[in-house]
């Protein structure tokens, strides 16, 4: 249901690949909300996706940068202002990417390289977002940054490798920007930690598929939906939210708050 909450706001979203990718679906719930913003994502992961279709969808721009790069990410936020006239309203962070989990390289044998390349894309991306937005002073007063992660930043799950590491680095550069950030210019700054998703992104961990089932029936609610975690995502852009920042907020049926659910345990028993 469209209800304006976004109306007039201006924002940048990243990490749009295809149809199935969280940040796909919060650019069509902004959009719906009234919002304007531009799409962004590395040149090379525009080639793979489908982002024209949604930017013809939304009626929005696209500017290719690569997060690693002060430089690009300079340009986009200069050019995002010079686009939607004006200062940015809300970021989406939604950038991940571990190539040690690509290569199925283990946990205590990560490559360091590999890994050093995760911490750059995946969590430092972040932090030099932030750092050039306030540089330029970009994001307007009340502004909002929301990036993705999940609860492997707290709890262990062996699939999850390396990533489970810069998870935490990305929460914890949330947390420390956000103190900053706030400070100067009331720009709040959260992570959304979402349940299980099939995304094409998730899709690729060995065993997602048996972990998502396992997840579904340990949340009371079940899993959150990419649709569903577009739809907080929209609520915490949106001035509804905004003495809310440097949180780690689950949003995942409640899996994270349950030990163990009656389907897990009637399924054990009839073992």
């Amino acid at each position: 249901m469209a209800n304006d909450l976004l109306k007039g706001k201006r924002g940048i979203i990243s990490g749009a690949l295809d149809k199935n990718s969280i940040a796909w679906k919060v650019a069509q719930k902004a959009h719906e909300q009234g919002a304007t913003f531009v799409l962004t994502n590395a040149p090379i992961a525009m080639r793979m996706g489908e982002i024209n279709a949604l930017a013809e969808e939304t009626n929005s721009k696209i500017i290719p940068a690569d997060a690693t790069s002060i430089e690009d990410l300079t340009n986009l936020f200069t050019e995002a202002q010079e686009i939607l006239g004006g200062k940015i309203d809300f970021v989406l962070h939604a950038i991940g990417m571990s190539v040690n989990i690509r290569k199925n390289i283990a946990y205590e044998e990560s490559n360091y390289d590999y890994f050093a390349k995760g911490i750059d894309v995946s969590a430092m991306s972040l932090h030099k977002m932030l750092a050039v937005a306030k540089k330029m002073d970009a994001i307007s007063e009340w502004g909002s940054v929301v990036a993705l992660t999940y609860m492997a930043a707290q709890r262990t799950y062996p699939f999850y490798t390396d990533m489970a590491d810069i998870k935490a680095m990305l929460e914890s550069i949330a947390r420390s920007f956000g103190y900053h950030y706030g400070m100067d210019k009331k720009v709040r700054i959260n992570t959304v930690s979402q349940s299980p998703t099939k995304t094409t992104a998730g899709t690729g961990i060995k065993g997602f598929g048996d972990f998502y089932d396992f997840a579904d029936e340990i949340a009371p609610l079940g899993n959150a939906s990419a649709e569903d975690c577009a739809n907080y995502c929209v609520t915490l852009f949106s001035d509804l939210t905004r003495m809310v920042t440097m949180q780690n907020l689950f949003h995942d049926g409640g899996y994270s708050s349950t030990g163990v659910s009656d389907k897990i345990m009637n399924r054990l028993g009839e073992e």
